[in-house]
């Protein structure tokens, strides 16, 4: 009997391979389809000088991603309505800060969260986020590890991207995509130099992150990235 995920036909593009999605994928399919079709979702984006960051990275042992994740789980307690969702007509609101990391996998991504991360250090985020790194590539990850977070950071400049867009997880109210670090000129004082610029662009669910509060959330993860007091 032939493999249903090996279904050929031949055409005018020549042979076309057809593939089952495997169930991680089938559920990236279901999230982000219902995400397009059912949350009304606006983007803001704003640029970070990240000279006092990576000054920083250069005499400890940690990631940008890191300290993406330390500074948006400290502005999300500064702005409560962006730790929360819109769900049946009301507004829900979370106690915990749990920021969720996407991770790419071989043929999917999932998103592993670091629980309370408004609590933790920068060195226990770092170390939290490697060891989901590695889990997440093995698949040693528990549910409510896949399910728990309240924001969602996509830290895309491994990947040389400047930035882009993302789409919201079930039961947030937004989530951030950061791009690779670019070099930019830069005016300060009547002197212009090139300044290390990271770009972030937050995806909001308008239906309970209204303007003011979306732009106060992004404009407070900038504060934390640019003064590195994390």
């Amino acid at each position: 009997m032939a493999d249903p995920a090996a279904t050929s036909a031949v055409g005018v593009r020549g042979e076309t391979r057809l593939e089952e999605p495997n169930a991680r994928q089938r559920a990236i399919v279901r999230r982000a389809a219902a995400a397009r079709a059912t949350v009304p979702d606006v983007e803001l984006t704003t640029e970070v000088d990240m000279q006092a960051p990576l000054a920083m990275l250069a005499q400890q042992d940690y990631s940008i991603t890191a300290m993406l994740v330390r500074s948006c789980a400290l502005a999300l307690r500064d702005v409560p309505r962006a730790n929360g969702a819109y769900r049946d007509g009301r507004f829900e609101r979370y106690s915990r800060v749990n920021v969720g990391v996407t991770v790419a996998t071989e043929d999917a991504y999932v998103t592993p969260t670091v629980f309370d991360a408004d609590r933790k250090s920068l060195a226990q985020c770092s170390a939290e986020i490697e060891e989901l790194r590695r889990r997440s590539q093995t698949g040693d990850l528990a549910p409510p590890e896949l399910s728990g977070a309240t924001f969602t950071l996509t830290d895309l400049g491994v990947y040389g991207i400047a930035r882009a867009s993302t789409v919201i997880g079930p039961l947030q109210a937004a989530a951030l995509t950061a791009g690779a670090i670019h070099e930019v000129p830069l005016i300060r004082e009547g002197s212009l130099r090139s300044a290390p610029t990271l770009t972030l662009t937050l995806a909001c669910d308008h239906r309970i992150l209204f303007w003011a509060q979306a732009a106060a959330l992004l404009n407070r993860i900038g504060e934390l990235l640019t003064e590195a007091e994390l």
